[in-house]
């Protein structure tokens, strides 16, 4: 049997620092002939250890799998995180996780990397893992811009979807089916596909955001992208999403659609008539049309 060369975490976003590590765990695993294996986990585990934490996730656990799977990783285990995995000491993880469901012969650890109930040190993991025949090595600094998940996460609360994009090395995207609205944008000529997202996605800031989006069959449509209240319909509560195709007629009811954020256009406005809107809308879609390509 080959051996296990690991590291673990929660990957959310699958940014550039997540895949310098994973690229560090693969060079390893070549040298040496080994198996290549992330460990990330499901549900977030802030949602088991604080009730009532709502995660705003970069990626769904789909999204997160396809993006680690095209790393080249050789396998990805999903470990079940509940209260009795919570409630492990990091050796007792090690031992019980690592070691004997998962046999592990190697640890890679990011630089700033910590697990197990209580955590550790890194001289601690080292002396766990000798005493478990696991070998465990901190990797070094991604050398680039400083990048974490929380940093991401705050670029796109702020409405820095290009900024946030350059740290997760792609576009943030928004994926959901499409479902009924209040059909005004029709009647001003620009109708929009209303998105509900999957539950626990981060929404950026409200605004409206020049966007490429993909169809079901693979088509790519430029488009103008409103988050927010609706200011000046006056029409409903809560946060929209609302997304006009240029250049697009067809039917979008009940389809799923993914958004590829490219650009900020503006902060949300009142207007305060239809037709200041209706023009608004006209110079948004020429702002997207350019900033798109």
């Amino acid at each position: 049997m080959s051996r296990r060369i690991a590291t673990i975490g929660f990957f959310d976003g699958v940014h550039l620092g997540h895949r310098f590590l994973i690229g560090q765990v693969l060079d390893i695993a070549q040298k040496n002939g080994a198996e290549s294996l992330i460990v990330t986990m499901y549900p977030h585990p802030r949602a088991i250890v604080q009730p009532g934490f709502q995660p705003q996730l970069l990626t769904t656990l789909d999204e997160k799998l396809n993006l680690l799977k095209k790393t080249g990783i050789s396998k990805v285990e999903v470990l079940q995180f509940d209260k009795e995995m919570s409630r492990l000491s990091a050796r007792d993880f090690m031992e019980q996780i690592l070691h004997e469901k998962l046999g592990i012969d190697c640890l890679v650890m990011g630089y700033d990397h910590r697990f197990g109930h209580g955590g550790g040190t890194m001289e601690q993991y080292r002396e766990w893992g000798k005493e478990l025949g696991i070998e465990v090595l901190q990797m070094e600094a991604f050398s680039g811009e400083y990048v974490s998940s929380s940093a991401i996460r705050k670029l796109l609360l702020q409405g820095n979807v290009e900024k946030a994009a350059k740290l997760l090395g792609r576009p943030y995207e928004l994926c959901g089916n499409v479902v009924d609205g209040y059909k005004v944008g029709r009647t001003i000529g620009f109708p929009t596909a209303n998105l509900c997202p999957e539950k626990g996605k981060l929404i950026p800031a409200p605004g409206v955001y020049a966007v490429w989006v993909i169809l079901p069959n693979g088509d790519r449509y430029k488009g103008m992208l409103n988050i927010g209240n609706r200011p000046t319909l006056d029409n409903g509560d809560g946060i929209s999403i609302e997304v006009h195709l240029l250049h697009f007629k067809g039917d979008l009811y009940n389809q799923p659609l993914r958004l590829l954020f490219g650009n900020r256009v503006r902060d949300e406005h009142r207007f305060g008539s239809l037709e200041e809107l209706q023009l608004q809308l006209r110079q948004d879609a020429v702002s997207a049309e350019l900033l798109l390509g």
